[in-house]
Order: C-alpha cells, then sequence, then structure tokens
C-alpha cells in the first residue's frame, strides 16, 4: 500500500514538473512574446514562474523523497537495473539546473525586471528559457528511459 501512495505520488510529481515546463516553454513563452510588450510581458511570466517554481520545489522534494522510498523498497540500487541508475543521474541533473535557475538567473530576472531594464530582463529569461528546455528534454528523456526499462539498449 505504501509503496503505490510512493509510486502514485512520484508519476504525479513528475506530470507536474515535465507538464508545467512543456506548458510554460512550448505555450505560454512564445505566445506571451507574440501578444505582450515587455512592460506587460516580463511581469506575466515573473508572476507564472513564481507559482509554478513553488510547485516544482514540492514536484522536487516528492520526487527524491519517493523515488528513494521506492528504491529502498526495491532493495537498495545493487539489484536495480541500468534504466534506473540511468534516471536517478538525469533526475540528479534536473534537480542541480532547477537550483542553479532557482537561486542565480530567476532573481536577476525579478531585478531587471523591477527595473525596467527589459535588455537585461531578456538576457536572463533566454538564460532560464535554455535550462527549462534542457530540463524538459531531460525529463522526456526520462519518461522514455523508464517506459523503455530492460528493452533498454546501450
Amino acid at each position: 500500500m505504501i509503496l503505490t501512495i510512493a509510486l502514485t505520488l512520484h508519476l504525479l510529481a513528475v506530470v507536474v514538473w515535465v507538464g508545467g515546463m512543456f506548458f510554460a516553454h512550448m505555450i505560454l513563452r512564445p505566445t506571451a512574446a507574440e501578444l505582450l510588450e515587455p512592460p506587460l510581458r516580463f511581469p506575466l511570466l515573473l508572476k507564472v514562474f513564481t507559482r509554478f517554481f513553488l510547485w516544482v520545489w514540492i514536484a522536487v522534494i516528492l520526487l527524491w523523497l519517493t523515488g528513494l522510498w521506492i528504491i529502498w523498497d526495491y532493495g537498495g540500487l545493487s539489484p536495480m537495473d541500468i534504466h534506473i541508475h540511468i534516471m536517478l543521474n538525469l533526475a540528479g541533473i534536473m534537480t542541480l539546473l532547477f537550483v542553479y535557475l532557482f537561486f542565480i538567473p530567476f532573481p536577476q530576472l525579478k531585478q531587471a525586471t523591477a527595473e525596467h531594464n527589459f535588455a537585461k530582463a531578456a538576457n536572463y529569461l533566454n538564460s532560464i528559457r535554455r535550462i527549462v528546455a534542457t530540463n524538459l528534454l531531460l525529463g522526456l528523456l526520462i519518461i522514455l528511459i523508464v517506459k523503455l526499462g530492460r528493452q533498454l539498449v546501450l
């Protein structure tokens, strides 16, 4: 029963993080760039990121807690197939990228937007965009790796 709860929470956290990145990167950002001038676009994106990043923190914490619980429940890393090791390493990279994004370019974007320095804000937003795109690709790759599992040919 506890394993079922852990697996369910793990899956929901993946959906929130990866799905949110897909929406932000593929839909929200290009639409906002197309329709809104910088004085409206940057405050909107800051509000969206502020709310989304709270959910990402929750998702990251849940993913690590449930993921490690699941691994422990299956007997630790030793009996795990290679795809679990790959997933764990890629998840570590994703987490580090998000932590960097949250503590470096995101506060810089906030500051530049508050100062109405939209040229600078655009540079920070571009950094965030690249990190989100990278994490989105890594997240989708992890989903494929987990789905393929033992069928994965290395």
